[in-house]
């Protein structure tokens, strides 16, 4: 995948790394939603649990792949993850509905795409979203933490948009938060709002 990973374009450093604008993460978050949600579909469930930025690869086009399965496993809804993965912090474990997991680790990625920083720990740990949680829900508070890579060309209806999906995906109760076909749903209206990006030219 020639532009390697979303990791590495939003929390990459460097005259190689090239920032995203607002259209092409949308484009990326769609895609990956649109992976997700088809492997939700399968018989026998694909969960990834730890799905993040750096599991999502980029072709020349800024297409998405969801890629690197060696945290997943093709399981049942009773499966369970080995605990040396467990330790690392980077799961919303939920027993009776896992694939609620992947939309809780979806819902990190849109925060992490609004941004442009590493989600702390903390967030990736389920019931831990207290302190992103007033930013996301208020619109004059969401600039303060929208990405400076951006420079202000976004539009602020789709970014609020894209917060109140993301708390959504990281609600504390599993069966509250949206499916990935919901998810996907979601990001297709904001998407087809053709609402501008703040300072772009007509």
């Amino acid at each position: 995948m020639p532009r390697g990973s979303l990791e590495t374009h939003l929390f990459g450093c460097g005259s190689a790394v090239e920032p995203l604008p607002w259209d092409i993460r949308l484009k990326i978050l769609i895609g990956a939603a649109r992976g997700l949600a088809f492997l939700q579909t399968l018989k026998r469930l694909d969960i990834c649990r730890g799905f993040k930025a750096s599991n999502i690869l980029l072709d020349g086009s800024f297409n998405s792949k969801i890629s690197d399965f060696s945290y997943a496993e093709l399981a049942s809804p009773e499966s369970s993850v080995p605990d040396e993965y467990d330790d690392e912090g980077y799961f919303a474990l939920d027993d009776q509905l896992p694939v609620k997991n992947d939309v809780y680790c979806f819902g990190v990625v849109l925060v992490e795409m609004l941004t442009g920083s590493r989600a702390s720990k903390r967030l990736w740990q389920r019931g831990s979203v207290g302190w992103v949680e007033p930013y996301l829900a208020d619109r004059r508070k969401l600039t303060n933490i929208m990405d400076s890579k951006l420079k202000g060309k976004y539009p602020p209806e789709a970014a609020l948009g894209i917060a109140h999906l993301a708390l959504n995906c990281l609600g504390v109760y599993p069966k509250t938060r949206p499916s990935m076909k919901e998810v996907l749903k979601t990001l297709e209206c904001i998407n087809a709002s053709n609402e501008k990006p703040l300072g772009a030219s007509n």
